[in-house]
């Protein structure tokens, strides 16, 4: 079993927010869990699990 430590920076690379889960577990459920916390902003840097529709909606419609 391993880990897998997802984190919300700043624009300096700050961390703002961390998401641990198994390392298993579906990207979409971090992006899930952190969408709500993310900060305005002009650009986002992801891995391509996290490439869904539905987050890239969501990313639009907080702005």
């Amino acid at each position: 079993m391993n880990t897998r430590l997802d984190a919300v920076t700043d624009a300096e690379g700050r961390p703002l927010r961390f998401f641990m889960t198994a390392g298993q577990v579906s990207d979409n459920t971090s992006a899930a869990a952190l969408l709500g916390s993310l900060p305005k902003a002009e650009w986002l840097l992801a891995n391509r699990g996290h490439d869904a529709d539905w987050f890239r909606d969501a990313l639009k419609e907080k702005g």
